[in-house]
C-alpha cells in the first residue's frame, strides 16, 4: 500500500512538472520580457541610448562599437531604434540606418540580453511627401477607420508589421521588444499632436494600430505610452490613453524640465505620477525619451538624471531611462570618452541602481 501511495505521488508530481514546464514553454517572449522587467522594479534602471550600435561620434557601423561603451565601458541595457521611413517601403530610416542593419542589430542585442525599444515617426498617410513634423493639414481623422486614408493606413501598418514578424533569432523564435508609437502626442510638433487631432481620435488611432498587429500575428511585443511634459496631474497624463488593455510601459518623454534650472522638482512630480499609475495597473514605468543635447552642463548625469530618478522610492520604480542619439558633435546624448562630462556619466552608470548591459544580465540570471 505505502509503495503503491508513493508510486501515485511520484506520478503526480511527474504530471506537475510536465505541466509546468508545458506553461513556461507557452509564454510568448513579450510575457517573459514583461516578468523580467516586472522584477527589476525599485531594484534597478536600465539605462537605454537611442541608435546606440549603428554609429556614434566619429563612426559608423563598425561592429560591437558603441560610444556608451567606449566612455562607460560596457553597453546600454535598453537600445533604441527608429522606425520612421518604413512605411514608404524606404530602404533607410529618418536617420539614414539601414532596415537590414537595423533588424541585425536588434537580433544581436536580444541575443547578448539587452532591450529593444522602436519608436516610429511615420510620413503622413494623406500625403506621404509629408514627414511627422508636418503640422499644416488633418491627418487623424482621415486614416481611422471609415476614413478616406485609412486603407493607405493600413497599408503603411502592414510595412510595420512585415518589419516586426522578421525579427528573429536564427531558430526562428520570436524575439521580444518594446514598441512606443504616437508619442509626445500631448505637444504641438507632430501630426498625431494636440494642435490637429482630439484625444478620443488618438486614443482610437492608438488602438487601432496595436490591435491590427496583433490581427496580423504580431505579438512579441509590449507597448508603450509616452506622453511629452504636458501634464501636473495623473488625469491630465491620461487625457490621451487608450487603455490598460492596450498599454503595458507607462512613459514620458521629457527633455525640457531637466534642461531648465528649477525643472527638477517638476520632472520629479511628473515621474512619480508616471509611476504611481503603473503601480496602480501592475505595469512597467518608464522614462522613455529625455537627455541634453551636447551635455552643456557638465554635472547633467548625476545632478539632473540621476537626481530624478534617485528622488524617491517612487522614482526609483521606474525600469528604464533612455536618452537620444549621438549623430555628430553637434548633436549628442552620450559623452565621448573626452568629453567633459564623461566622468559624471561614468559616476551615473557606477551607480548601484543605474543598470548598464552586464548588471541586467546578472539580475536576469539570478532571477
Amino acid at each position: 500500500m505505502k509503495r503503491n501511495i508513493v508510486i501515485a505521488l511520484a506520478t503526480l508530481a511527474f504530471f506537475a512538472c510536465q505541466q509546468l514546464i508545458k506553461k513556461e514553454a507557452s509564454k510568448s517572449t513579450a510575457a517573459i520580457l514583461l516578468e523580467q522587467l516586472n522584477a527589476a522594479k525599485g531594484r534597478g534602471t536600465l539605462f537605454g541610448h537611442q541608435d546606440d550600435l549603428a554609429y556614434g561620434i566619429g563612426w559608423k557601423y563598425i561592429e560591437g562599437e558603441s560610444d556608451t561603451k567606449r566612455t562607460a565601458g560596457d553597453y546600454p541595457a535598453l537600445f533604441g531604434w527608429e522606425l520612421g521611413g518604413l512605411e514608404l517601403g524606404r530602404e533607410v530610416n529618418l536617420d539614414s540606418v539601414p532596415f537590414q542593419k537595423m533588424r541585425k542589430f536588434a537580433i544581436w542585442v536580444h541575443q547578448n540580453g539587452g532591450v529593444n525599444t522602436f519608436s516610429w515617426h511615420p510620413f503622413s498617410a494623406v500625403n506621404e511627401t509629408n514627414s511627422s513634423w508636418v503640422t499644416d493639414e488633418v491627418v487623424v481623422k482621415h486614416i481611422l477607420p471609415g476614413g478616406s486614408h485609412h486603407e493607405v493606413f493600413k497599408g503603411h501598418l502592414n510595412k510595420v508589421a512585415e518589419f516586426f514578424a522578421s525579427l528573429k533569432t536564427e531558430n526562428g523564435a520570436p524575439i521580444p521588444f518594446i514598441f512606443r508609437p504616437w508619442h509626445e502626442m500631448d505637444g504641438g510638433w507632430f501630426w498625431w499632436g494636440s494642435q490637429l487631432c482630439t484625444p478620443t481620435e488618438l486614443q482610437q488611432l492608438f488602438k487601432f494600430t496595436i490591435e491590427y498587429l496583433h490581427d496580423k500575428g504580431v505579438t512579441n511585443f509590449l507597448t508603450a505610452y509616452s506622453p511629452d511634459r504636458n501634464f501636473t496631474t495623473e488625469e491630465e497624463y491620461l487625457t490621451w490613453y487608450p487603455g490598460d488593455d492596450i498599454v503595458d510601459v507607462i512613459g514620458v518623454d521629457n527633455y525640457w524640465d531637466l534642461r531648465q534650472p528649477d525643472g527638477l522638482e517638476s520632472a520629479i512630480k511628473k515621474l512619480e505620477i508616471v509611476v504611481n499609475y503603473a503601480e496602480k495597473t501592475g505595469k512597467i514605468a518608464a522614462f522613455t525619451e529625455t537627455g541634453l543635447d551636447g551635455i552643456t552642463q557638465e554635472d547633467w548625469y548625476t545632478g539632473r538624471l540621476g537626481a530624478a530618478l534617485n528622488a524617491s522610492e517612487t522614482t526609483r520604480k521606474i525600469v528604464y531611462a533612455m536618452v537620444w542619439r549621438n549623430h555628430n558633435l553637434s548633436h549628442f546624448y552620450v559623452p565621448h570618452p573626452e568629453h567633459p562630462a564623461a566622468d559624471n556619466f561614468r559616476a551615473f552608470v557606477a551607480q548601484e541602481h543605474i543598470w548598464l548591459l552586464e548588471e541586467w544580465k546578472s539580475f536576469k540570471e539570478g532571477l
